[in-house]
């Protein structure tokens, strides 16, 4: 096992008058063969208070002492920690606070607190050796993930342990038992006890599982597994009801929520959150009209509701609809130049992401990983106007607001984005005295 000791942290425990053991993550990844972590879990059978003042005077920062949680977080300068004292917990049906502590001497107490066997294993700093209470050695050399009591019994604690089940299983590869899956089924609906701020958090993590240690489409075996013990359908159901839905089989070999998991799954990292929303107004525009027609529109408001709910950032909400209502545009590749031009314009802050979104979508529809035929016509069209010299931001605009004398101020934003609209059929037209000319015509036509 390759287990780095900070310096500072082997100090702390030969100067302490009690055990110190680092836990987690860090013990499991190195048993592993994974990656070192940044932030490490240690515990001891100490009370907060006495714990903190020892590693202050071994050179620690302290930055927080729960006394009735028995936790302190602290720093060395380069590393976060995270002490806890041997205890156990008791909880309020799916609640992720415990409601009652009790602290205790005896590592396996302790162990069996823990949600997962294979982050139920401790490394003894001093002693220099592992310490595995529940087996969980076996279990990571087996690559399994089983809980630390009756599967049922621990996510009926605290329900956000259902999307860590999955987070962990896509992050690490290791394979959940079947009695795990099934007590997280049987559990599912606790997530509703979750704030939707820790659920937007851990659907973040999970959609960048593939990150933690470079596992190809980890994220996506994430989501299959959420699916699989049905959390889907409590933290997105407007997603899974997508399930079963059939699609054109000249265009799909997947149902509308398998295509949607999969454009995600094939999606770059900056758009994987609207890859995996983009077809979400399908079940909605179906269930009213029968068929698909219109789920751009209502993909958009619907995108907006879930976000909403899931305190999602309002930028980030923003970009994700604005995306989700353009996804569909030229999908036959038959839009004529002109509009194309324009749609590259008027989106330009977004444009990129929006030729993720259309590369994603299209490999998700049959795992085709090829550049998505649409997107070779734009770029074509895109390299023409470059070419050309057509301004793709008011910046490049042959023309200022302060120049249009003439205008009153409150409306020369409107005009000068009209003009970097009509400068997309052609870069010739982006000349001062061109520009000024067609903002007159502009302000007597009162229109486009």
């Amino acid at each position: 096992m390759q287990l780095e000791i900070p310096e500072k942290l082997n100090a702390l425990a030969e100067r302490a008058d009690f055990p110190l053991y680092v836990v987690g993550g860090t013990v499991r990844d190195a048993l592993a063969g994974l990656p070192s972590a940044q932030d490490w879990d240690i515990c001891a059978p100490a009370d907060a208070e006495h714990f903190s003042a020892l590693a202050q005077e071994c050179g620690f920062t302290v930055n927080g002492v729960y006394k009735n949680t028995g936790t302190v977080n602290l720093t060395d300068g380069k590393r976060k920690y995270e002490f806890t004292s041997f205890r156990t917990d008791v909880y309020r049906r799916g609640e992720h606070a415990p409601c009652r502590v009790t602290f205790t001497k005896d590592i396996g107490t302790d162990a069996r607190r823990r949600d997962f066997k294979c982050n139920a294993v401790y490394y003894d700093i001093a002693a220099k050796k592992i310490v595995d209470p529940l087996g969980g050695v076996q279990e990571i050399g087996e690559r399994k993930i089983s809980t630390t009591r009756e599967a049922d019994e621990v996510f009926s604690e605290d329900g956000l342990r259902l999307m860590r089940l999955a987070r962990l299983a896509a992050q690490t590869g290791f394979v959940p038992t079947l009695e795990c899956i099934f007590g997280a089924k049987f559990n599912a609906a606790l997530i509703a006890k979750i704030t939707p701020e820790r659920i937007y958090a851990e659907l973040q993590l999970l959609l960048h599982a593939d990150e933690k240690y470079g596992r190809q489409y980890a994220h996506y075996e994430g989501l299959k597994l959420l699916e699989g013990t049905e959390v889907l359908n409590y933290i997105l159901p407007e997603l899974a009801a997508g399930k079963g839905m059939p699609q054109r089989k000249d265009f799909h070999d997947h149902d509308v929520l398998e295509h949607s998991l999969r454009a995600c799954k094939y999606a770059d990292r900056q758009i994987r959150l609207t890859a995996l929303l983009h077809d979400v107004g399908k079940p909605v525009v179906y269930a009213a009209e029968g068929h698909y027609h219109g789920h751009d529109a209502a993909g958009e408001r619907t995108a907006r509701e879930i976000l909403e709910r899931l305190k999602a950032p309002k930028k980030l909400t923003d970009t994700v609809c604005r995306l989700i209502s353009l996804h569909m545009y030229d999908l036959d590749g038959k839009a004529k130049e002109n509009k194309v031009r324009r749609l590259i314009v008027a989106n330009y802050d977004i444009y990129p992401l929006l030729r993720l979104v259309k590369q994603a979508d299209y490999s998700g529809c049959k795992d085709d990983t090829q550049l998505c035929p649409t997107l070779h016509k734009w770029d074509e069209i895109e390299k023409k106007m470059q070419s050309e010299g057509v301004p793709f931001t008011l910046k490049q605009l042959a023309l200022r607001g302060d120049a249009l004398q003439n205008v009153p101020p409150r409306r020369r934003g409107e005009i000068l984005h009209k003009l970097l609209l009509w400068c997309s059929s052609d870069g010739a037209l982006n000349n001062t005295k061109t520009l000024l000319k067609q903002a007159e015509t502009f302000l007597e036509d009162g229109n486009d």
